[in-house]
């Protein structure tokens, strides 16, 4: 985010998407001593900004959150989540648009970049000073590792342990559904294809999604082809795209973007959350997203994220947070957390 005060950011937060709020109404929830002069020097620096669009002159200005602002706009998360899912301020309707308002958008900060830069090259240097052996073994760690919090996410009650066994011996775990495992063979599936095909994502395409998500429902019950109907998400008022026709659209879109966008960085984030918030499946959606973001890093040589310390509560959280508002503040906190812990922990020297 540019340098802006904890002032400008409180601004920031009290806008809502799709409202006009005038600067006396701005004064009234800031609930705090500060000249009128302060707050319009606020305003005009956050519309040079392109945080705010600015309409109207005089007493009558009105001041509008424009895309940079939603998705980046400061919201406290744990006060938010403290709000019951039906009385949440949301934009209840996917926003087709948003593919557009994310097209050469920098998601990443200068500072954020240079750390994710930093982290690539020393992933680089490492894994060319490992042995075949080394590389083998490292790969089947993330395959397992990733297979096992990407399914725990969803609810899947394997432990790390567990799912070692299961995808190393093939022994299921007394107690446990066999759905569940069942799960967690399916993404090492998925992410063996993709270490074995990884040029493959260089471009995505229509198809090359369908085909993760085909390896991903395998013996699941969930319907392989694109969704014809609406889908109802948990803990949400959020609603996606309710036919065929326009997740066609969207997922063209969201393979224009991911194809078009420089950074693999910013191609991994938003192929996670725009193929999670499109939700073009009837199930699976999430556990291809995550597949998918880690193929786009392999297919450019960067590390995977295996994403083994993340917490998935807080996970759900920053996805339904992008659902709902728009906002990749946390989800990209997350992201980064988990670039570093990638390159600390795995193909190290």
């Amino acid at each position: 985010m540019d340098k802006i005060n904890s002032r400008q950011q409180r601004i920031l937060g009290i806008l809502e998407p799709n409202q006009t709020i005038g600067l006396r109404e701005i004064l009234e929830k800031l609930n705090q001593e500060v000249s009128i002069v302060t707050v319009s020097r606020d305003l005009s620096r956050l519309v040079k900004l392109k945080y705010l669009h600015r309409v109207g002159q005089g007493p009558a200005t009105r001041y509008s959150p424009l895309p940079k602002s939603l998705f980046f706009r400061p919201i406290d998360y744990r006060k938010y989540f403290e709000i019951e899912t039906d009385k949440r301020k949301i934009i209840e309707g996917f926003n087709m648009e948003i593919f557009a308002q994310l097209s050469d958008f920098l998601i990443f900060t200068e500072k954020e970049q240079s750390e994710l830069d930093f982290l690539d090259l020393k992933f680089r240097n490492n894994y060319s000073q490992l042995s075949p052996t080394i590389i083998k073994k490292e790969i089947e760690r993330v395959i397992i590792e990733l297979s096992w919090k990407s399914s725990v996410i969803e609810g899947n009650t394997y432990s790390l342990l567990e799912t070692e066994r299961l995808l190393k011996e093939g022994s299921e775990a007394k107690g446990k559904k066999k759905e569940e495992a069942t799960m967690l063979l399916n993404h090492k599936k998925a992410l063996d294809f993709v270490f074995e095909n990884k040029d493959l994502f260089n471009k995505i395409n229509r198809a090359k999604i369908e085909q993760l998500h085909k390896i991903i429902a395998e013996d699941l019950d969930i319907t392989s082809n694109l969704r014809k109907t609406l889908v109802g998400i948990t803990g949400t008022k959020f609603k996606p795209l309710d036919n065929q026709f326009q997740i066609i659209e969207a997922i063209d879109k969201f393979c224009d973007l991911i194809n078009e966008t420089q950074n693999i960085f910013t191609k991994s984030l938003l192929s996670i959350i725009l193929l999670s918030y499109i939700q073009p499946f009837e199930d699976g959606n999430k556990r291809s997203s995550r597949i998918l973001g880690n193929a786009v890093l392999i297919a450019h040589n960067s590390f995977p994220l295996p994403l083994r310390s993340v917490d998935e509560n807080l996970y759900k959280k920053a996805t339904l947070l992008f659902y709902e508002q728009n906002n990749l503040n946390l989800f990209k906190q997350i992201f980064l957390e988990q670039c570093h812990f990638s390159v600390e922990n795995y193909f190290c020297i």
